[in-house]
């Protein structure tokens, strides 16, 4: 099809285009600056100022959020972040200094970061909005130029970023590139000096595979099958509607469980299922009396996807609670599924719904080494008051993050990392730690010429064996005897 080729050719073109200019902006070194690093977060905070009533209206047409979910999950999380990077900013610019051992005095040493380059960043569908602008933050605030490419899957958000960003941000500088998976193809064509991919491990693979042809830097933010593990074994009544709350949110409210983080199944005893059954569902009605109080599925093949999860025969009948769908819209009423076939592919894949199975145990610390048995997560929850069990979760398990008693508010503390670890992902951002993943560590070092040690250069004997031995120990004092020819 040769219009195909030729629209093919001009689009790769005008992509080269694109990123020739964001080099040319960050050669030209005014992205190094405090100042400009500044004016680019104070822009960011204007936009989701005044265009916020937008964001929501395409978060609302893109995923049918809420404008409260919308605000909670994404623009006031931008917010802080922006905010945070901006008071902080001079001190995460400021080198630090390091300890030079006493013989290489007079000397000093200290580690200063410096921008990549020019990165790129894929966002995904699920939290458009957030997953695009919060890596950007860490990539601007460390001084690099930027290439944002934001989900198809999500188009309204994808074109409200392309028509709002470069009217409050530096537009040579920081550029939205839309389009489908061939344009994703195509920038990864080009060199970049970092690469954060956020989305499913096929495509992440895929990426990588590009990546490698430049030896680009990637870090991928994927996810996996999060465990929550609920321990009744001293929850009062209080505890035990607290917990129902926070795992309804951490599931349900959570883009209907389009989310990396979202619990996937929850691990209770075989006794205290039924307490807990019971009061997820009360509070379930109570929270989705409305259902446009619950974001929709994102397109119609997830939502077939997820679908055919609930009609599998081995599954069906461990529905209880929910099940319907409304294909017209979307919507898949919150689904609570009692001991599904462990080998069903609603426990064997990562869910991305609103679906919860809840799966039995003998006895609560069985479920370690249930977690243990499967792929590393990107979050572990736990709601319990045990202290042993709280410690063994933290010593005998891997995961990006773990939480006790609560689910997803991790995400929002800018202290902590973000990121997975094995197939979850890897590389972690968010507050300083977005700064320094989109940030190069240089090694600076600066000696005087007042003491010059001759034993580092040949002819080689053994007496200058001796003198190093004593210094790669920083036994300074036998050093000095042996320099005196007082000790052999």
């Amino acid at each position: 099809m040769p219009g195909a080729t030729a629209a093919g050719a001009e689009a790769g073109g005008a992509l080269g285009e694109t990123v020739r200019e964001l080099r040319e902006a960050y050669e030209g070194d005014r992205t190094r600056s405090l100042a400009w690093r500044q004016a680019q977060l104070r822009g960011l905070l204007r936009l989701l100022k005044e265009k916020e009533v937008e964001a929501f209206q395409a978060l609302h047409k893109d995923l049918g959020k809420h404008h409260a979910e919308a605000y909670r999950d994404e623009v006031g999380v931008l917010i802080k972040s922006a905010n945070g990077a901006l008071q902080q900013l001079g001190k995460w610019m400021a080198p630090d200094r390091v300890w030079v051992p006493l013989i290489a005095w007079p000397a000093t040493a200290q580690v200063v970061p410096e921008p990549l380059g020019v990165v790129l960043i894929f966002s995904c569908w699920n939290f458009p909005l957030g997953l695009s602008l919060e890596p950007l933050i860490g990539a601007l605030a460390a001084g690099n130029a930027v290439a944002l490419k934001p989900s198809e899957l999500s188009p309204c958000t994808a074109r409200f970023l392309a028509d709002n960003i470069g009217r409050y941000l530096d537009a040579s500088a920081v550029k939205v590139v839309n389009g489908g998976p061939e344009v994703g193809e195509q920038l990864m064509e080009h060199r970049w000096d970092k690469v954060l991919f956020t989305g499913s491990p096929r495509i992440a693979r895929s990426v990588m595979a590009a990546a490698a042809r430049h030896l680009t830097p990637v870090a991928l933010e994927l996810g996996g099958k999060c465990p929550c593990i609920f321990d009744a074994a001293a929850a009062g009544a209080r505890d035990l509607q607290v917990s129902a709350n926070r795992i309804i949110a951490g599931k349900w409210s959570s883009c209907a469980g389009q989310a990396c983080i979202a619990i996937d199944y929850v691990l209770v005893e075989e006794r205290f299922a039924p307490a807990l059954i019971k009061v997820l569902k009360s509070t379930l009605k109570r929270f989705f009396q409305e259902t446009e109080h619950m974001a929709r599925i994102v397109n119609e093949r997830h939502f077939e996807r997820l679908s055919g999860l609930l009609k599998d025969r081995a599954v069906a009948p461990s529905i209880l609670h929910g099940g319907s769908v409304d294909a017209n819209n979307l919507y898949i009423e919150p689904t609570i599924l009692l001991n599904p076939p462990l080998d069903s592919a609603i426990m064997t894949e990562e869910i991305f719904g609103p679906l919860l199975p809840i799966i039995t145990v003998k006895k609560i610390e069985d479920s370690i080494a249930f977690v243990k048995a499967m792929p590393k997560p990107l979050a572990i929850y736990a709601f319990t008051r045990d202290a042993a069990l709280r410690r063994r979760v933290v010593e005998e398990t891997s995961s990006g993050s773990v939480t006790f008693n609560d689910a997803v508010v991790q995400y929002a503390i800018d202290g902590l990392p973000f990121g997975g670890v094995g197939q979850s992902g890897f590389g972690q951002y968010h507050g300083r730690h977005s700064f320094e993943m989109f940030s190069h560590k240089k090694a600076v070092m600066k000696r005087g010429y007042l003491l010059e040690l001759t034993l580092r250069y040949p002819p080689w004997d053994e007496s200058k064996v001796t003198l190093m031995r004593y210094l790669y120990r920083f036994n300074y004092f036998a050093f000095v005897l042996a320099f005196l020819g007082l000790r052999k």
